[in-house]
């Protein structure tokens, strides 16, 4: 693989989100409130229900870190970044 590639791959690795559902597993397993993980990350509260709820994106910067923390409460908390099958299935 070429050097541009892997940089390409790393980017979309670096930077991609669980599912919606998932985002809020891993908060709650690590006991964590909207408010904490805003000031860790440096956005306001709001920001990150809406980043939960889907209603909007978090920007390049705090994309990554967002999804820096996701994947670090993933390593933490194997069984919260498991999305459960609904009930419908």
């Amino acid at each position: 693989m070429s050097d541009p590639l892997r940089r390409i791959d790393a980017l979309v690795e670096e930077d991609t989100l669980p599912t919606l559902k998932v985002r809020q597993q891993l908060r709650l397993a690590a006991g964590l409130t909207q408010t904490e993980v805003a000031e860790a990350i440096g956005v306001k509260r709001l920001a990150i229900a809406r980043w939960e709820a889907g209603v909007t994106q978090p920007h390049r910067g705090n994309r990554l870190a967002y999804a820096h923390f996701l994947r670090a409460l993933a390593a933490k908390y194997p069984a919260a970044a498991v999305e459960e099958a609904s009930d419908e299935d």
